[in-house]
């Protein structure tokens, strides 16, 4: 009969038993929905929060760059014929940009400012918002003598001055006369180490800052007219000014990536948190798997009566499997209805608090793409346990529960499980830029993945060969994690994958928060002093080496370049490794040097020792030269001051980067830049109680030079990791969350094998005690050694990263790891046995009528 139905009727049969099966309601899929939900929300929430910052960055591209178009020069300011031809293409605006300190005289205490002068054209686009409704140029221009400002609230509470009270930066005496509460162009600015000080054009240069050399940023906002504003016009302007000027040094950005930084910081978060919650899903498609062997487990009569009855193995097949999809479907739906609520949750939690300017709105790609991934995992985990069913016989169906049969599905079924995953790392790796970053995190997760399956079968093996033990409750405990149908390695794969991503994350996070707040501050310097002057060196370190407690000095020339050309071809024109792209997308500190800086070591070459004076050699990391392809010999082109400076490679270094001392990556011998107008820079390493007296003294002696506390620095950049932090442990315990619904729907798979065994045990003279006690034992065990693999697979990925990636130096942390493992056995011991109470409560006589 079977043989007469052709393949649509067939279909059609199937949908119909799946139709009138659903009927029944949820029973047995309420895990198998919470771990699609789940995956899916997270993937999705991640990508809606991301395109929602990345739309934001392209809505408000001229905001945030202050113009249609950015040109930017370090150093020096533009020169007639470059003003000339700038405002005669449109409005031009000049904003000065530069680290300076401030002092208050009333309380005289400093602080690093970030110090910007504006024109009375700023700002080209948004508004910026003052306190009490005060007008920027109003607030800036000079009453009675005295240069107005505007300052950030942050200021005034470090100088413990308020508004109309004077603040000193360079040789300029300001009066703060309004409070900066909106910048619209703050992005573009990068990062702050300072709050910021607003002042006028003329006010700045009042000030004695800009000098020759000085590490001041000149940047030419230019608004087009709008008849050229069009993405066409607009590049097509770039070209021009490009070809016109070749030689000019400056940067250019246009509206279209008016934040780049910010973006990629965006986009690389972004890429990482989905990445993890594709790892949460993964986890989840464990609970998918264990929740359609359980529900299959309760459908063997039904199955076995189908094969009875002459259904082919098929048609179960497609019935099972309809009933799959539709779940999913459902499972799917909840998700990314969850995951698209996700943005305005965060923009109602958190949307002040937010730096970047948002858009948040529902956005269909990254809702289809958790849609694909969630559909791909279901698939990926439904069809084997759905093609076992299709190929057991109806014999072995109605005894799998005491003597399991255990057979690969067909090779079709293998190959359609197979290319769903190969499916989902595709597209995990193939959209993104980040395409190295990415095949290694799904390497992992995959290695990951059949490491702890492999190791489920071990612990099973393990406990086979175990010695027999003469107490019966722990003899129990370990035949039961070795028996047929024995939940090992499925909560060994579930919740093992996700206290192995918890451990990973948790470990690199304190690594680098110890390197932050511990070991960095105790090797590096106590201050760095920008920007002394050529003739200010000679007091400036006498009055560093008559301060109490100065423990050691060191003092290098410094100047700002970009590099145009690497062995003949021009920058722009290469492809480099994302690793040392970063060289080429803005000026570089550079200086000159007779011998080799300290913490560097040679690698490739010669270094051209004291007294060199023949043509213009470099020295470069060995990490850009090896980017770019560079060997010794080869010519590089730096353009200082506007000018074209091409030197030939000497030599590579080797970089301790974890000195935090004075590094450069670009090293030039000391006749080529010589002659050029530049500025030193110093790091002064002493004791902490005497760092206050040294930068009173310097900043009375050079108001121009600007100190900077390396502990301030860093506990910046570790309250920026400290959040980035935060979104990662986020998602990671999403990750551990599906860990545990799989924990659970495990113990649910494996219930009514509990039953039976609870019965039987009970109807054999045990206790409910005695019972409930080898029960227990068998879940410490299985806990503590998942626990235990989880953390030493999680300790090694963290390893990794933190000598390889980062080449930063390795911190154990045992209680991280304790606390992984206690966790984990906690979880399943409390799931264990809260499932196996329920099972003791069964009674007796129905139980074995059943059977």
């Amino acid at each position: 009969m079977a043989a007469s139905l052709s393949s649509f009727d067939e279909f059609k049969i199937a949908a119909r038993f799946a139709r009138r099966e659903l009927r029944a309601g949820l029973k047995g899929f309420r895990i198998f929905l919470a771990c699609l939900m789940l995956g899916v929300a997270a993937i999705a929430g991640v990508g809606s929060v991301s395109s929602a910052l990345v739309e934001g960055l392209s809505q408000e591209g001229q905001t945030i760059l202050g113009g249609d178009v950015s040109l930017r020069l370090i150093h020096r300011e533009a020169r007639e014929d470059e003003l000339a031809y700038l405002r005669a293409s449109g409005e031009v605006s000049q904003v000065i940009e530069m680290r300076a300190m401030s002092h208050a005289p009333k309380t005289d205490e400093r602080s690093l400012v970030e110090l910007k002068s504006v024109d009375d054209l700023y700002p080209l686009y948004g508004t910026l918002s003052l306190s009490n409704g005060a007008r920027l140029q109003e607030a800036l221009t000079k009453k009675e003598g005295v240069w107005g400002s505007v300052a950030e609230q942050t200021l005034l509470d470090r100088l413990g001055v308020g508004l109309g009270d004077t603040v000193k930066v360079g040789d300029l005496e300001t009066q703060i006369r309004a409070i900066i509460e909106r910048e619209p162009d703050k992005l573009s600015g990068g990062m702050a180490f300072g709050p910021r000080l607003f002042v006028s054009g003329e006010a700045v240069r009042a000030s004695g800052l800009i000098r020759p050399g000085s590490l001041a940023q000149f940047h030419y906002r230019v608004k087009l007219p709008e008849a050229q504003r069009s993405n066409a016009a607009v590049a097509a302007f770039v070209d021009e000014t490009e070809s016109r000027f070749p030689q000019a040094g400056w940067r250019i950005q246009d509206r279209s990536d008016s934040a780049p930084s910010v973006r990629r910081f965006v986009k690389r978060v972004a890429l990482f948190l989905t990445l993890v919650g594709l790892t949460a899903l993964i986890v989840g498609g464990v609970g998918v798997g264990n929740a359609v062997t359980s529900y299959l487990d309760s459908k063997r009569e039904v199955i076995a009566t189908f094969k009875c009855l002459g259904a082919p193995g098929r048609l179960v097949f497609r019935l099972y499997l309809l009933q799959v999809v539709a779940l999913s479907l459902i499972g799917i739906v909840l998700g990314l209805g969850l995951g698209a609520a996700v943005p305005f949750i965060v923009q109602s939690a958190a949307g002040d608090l937010i730096p970047v300017p948002a858009r948040f709105a529902i956005y269909s790609e990254p809702l289809l793409l958790a849609a694909a991934y969630g559909f791909l995992t279901a698939l990926a985990f439904a069809i084997w346990p759905l093609a076992r069913a299709r190929e057991i016989p109806a014999t072995g169906l109605f005894r799998d529960i005491v003597a399991p049969v255990r057979r690969w599905p067909r090779p079709p079924y293998v190959i359609a499980t197979g290319g769903a995953l190969l499916l989902l790392a595709a597209l995990a790796i193939g959209l993104t830029d980040e395409r190295l970053f990415a095949a290694w995190f799904v390497a992992g997760a995959g290695l990951s993945f059949i490491v702890l399956r492999f190791t489920g079968q071990g612990l099973m093996w393990l406990a086979r060969k175990a010695p027999r033990v003469r107490q019966p409750q722990l003899r129990l405990a370990i035949a039961n994690l070795h028996r047929p149908g024995a939940a090992t390695p499925s909560v060994v794969l579930s919740l093992g994958l996700g206290l192995t991503l918890l451990v990973t994350v948790s470990l690199i996070d304190g690594n680098i928060e110890a390197q932050v707040q511990g070991e960095l501050p105790d090797r590096a310097p106590s201050f760095f002093f920008v920007d002394i002057g050529p003739e200010q060196v000679e007091e400036f370190e006498r009055i560093v080496n008559e301060t109490p407690g100065v423990e050691a000095m060191n003092r290098v020339p410094m100047l700002r370049g970009r590099i145009t050309e690497i062995a003949g071809t021009r920058s722009e024109d290469m492809e480099v490794p994302p690793n040392v792209a970063w060289a080429l997308q803005g000026d570089r500190g550079i200086t000159y040097a007779e011998d080799l800086p300290d913490n560097s070591t040679l690698v490739r070459g010669e270094w051209w020792g004291p007294g060199y004076d023949g043509p213009p050699l470099v020295s470069l990391s060995e990490e850009l030269a090896a980017g770019f392809g560079m060997e010794v010999g080869d010519m590089l082109t730096v353009n200082v001051l506007g000018r074209p400076l091409s030197a030939r490679l000497a030599n590579t270094r080797e970089i301790d980067w974890q000195s935090v001392g004075i590094n450069f990556v670009l090293v030039f011998s000391p006749g080529a830049l010589a002659g050029a107008p530049h500025t030193h820079l110093a790091t002064v390493t002493m004791e902490a109680e005497n760092e206050l007296q040294l930068q009173r003294d310097v900043s009375r002696a050079f108001p121009n030079v600007t100190s900077v506390r390396v502990k301030e620095a860093l506990e910046t950049i570790n309250a920026m990791i400290e959040n980035f932090a935060v979104a990662v442990r986020a998602t990671s315990i999403v990750t551990l969350s599906a860990g545990v619904l799989v924990l659970a729907g495990a113990m649910a798979a494996g219930h009514r094998r509990r039953v039976y065994d609870a019965v039987i045990l009970k109807v054999l003279g045990a206790t409910r005690g005695r019972v409930l006690g080898a029960y227990a034992m068998e879940y410490l065990a299985l806990g503590l050694g998942t626990a235990v693999i989880a953390s030493g697979a999680g300790a090694l990925a963290a390893w990794l990263v933190i000598t390889q990636v980062m080449e930063a130096p390795w911190t154990f942390l045992p209680w991280t790891l304790a606390a992984t493992v206690l966790g984990g056995a906690a979880a399943t011991l409390g799931l264990g046995l809260l499932g196996t109470y329920s099972a003791l409560s069964a009674k007796a006589a129905p139980v074995l009528r059943a059977e």
